[in-house]
């Protein structure tokens, strides 16, 4: 049954730091269930360390989290969590299957320790089409097979904060769409808040509820529509930003001078805003 909007977490004036350069500073933000947040910003801008910070990985932090929803064995939500895609060696004796369990018997990421539960195994990867190959060597899949069985993973225990940092990489457009529908229905149904870091926009952009944008120190937590606006962007760049909407696509676009920029060029970015920490 659907959850009702109400808080999970809550972060009160968090800033964080990376040695002595400032990521973030006084982030005070609210995540409740059923939202659907896409953290965006351009290279080093601490998207990733913010879902570390999350995870409580995060040492060079101040300010406070308040879990507003306590699981009553960890203390925190149950959260799942879709890392950055590093490929599997060949030689990894773990099949999709056993990865996708790993959700369920427990790790450091805040799943609870449980017994197997093939049942609940066998429906997420049915829903993740992944069945078809679950029980083959994870090494021997492809980038696209492997993130999906991330995916599963981090939903198999059914948390109530999921947090996705890149799902979308190594899957081609139909790909990325269709795994962007699957997380967002999986919120939709069980009242989980997504934070999902991305490089590309538009493919969650029809689901998004709220967009948490890092630049340059700063911060911006608001509604898409408030937030992808030249005015707003530029004010937190600092410098001309340009938001061009074209074929139902969404494009930020930076000057030779800007923050966007990248070999000195002017450049388009179709959602797109690079590497990360």
């Amino acid at each position: 049954m659907r959850k009702l909007p109400t808080p999970i977490i809550k972060l009160h004036n968090v800033t964080c730091n990376i040695g002595k350069r400032l990521l973030w500073e006084n982030l005070d933000i609210t995540i409740n269930h059923g939202e659907f947040i896409a953290i965006l910003g351009p290279n080093g801008s601490g998207k990733t360390s913010l879902l570390k910070v999350i995870l409580d990985q995060f040492p060079e932090m101040s300010g406070e989290i308040e879990y507003c929803e306590e699981n009553r064995v960890l203390g925190k939500p149950l959260i799942g969590y879709i890392p950055q895609q590093k490929p599997f060696d060949p030689t990894v004796p773990l099949t999709g299957r056993d990865l996708v369990n790993l959700g369920l018997s427990g790790n450091r990421y805040g799943f609870i320790k449980s017994q197997i539960n093939n049942e609940r195994v066998n429906q997420i990867l049915e829903r993740m089409n992944c069945a078809d190959y679950a029980d083959k060597p994870i090494g021997t899949l492809s980038g696209g097979e492997q993130q999906r069985l991330r995916a599963a993973q981090s939903m198999v225990n059914q948390p109530d904060l999921l947090l996705c940092d890149e799902p979308l990489l190594s899957l081609d457009i139909p790909s990325q769409q269709n795994l962007a529908a699957q997380i967002h229905e999986y919120s939709q149904e069980t009242g989980a808040a997504v934070l999902f870091v991305t490089h590309e926009i538009n493919p969650i952009l029809p689901y998004v509820s709220k967009v948490l944008y890092l630049a340059n120190g700063k911060w911006l937590f608001d509604k898409p529509e408030k937030i992808f606006k030249s005015r707003v962007l530029s004010k937190l760049y600092g410098s001309k930003i340009e938001v061009i909407e074209l074929n139902d696509r969404l494009l930020i676009v930076g000057g030779e001078d800007e923050s966007l920029t990248t070999h000195g060029h002017h450049h388009s970015h179709e959602g797109n805003f690079g590497d990360e920490h």
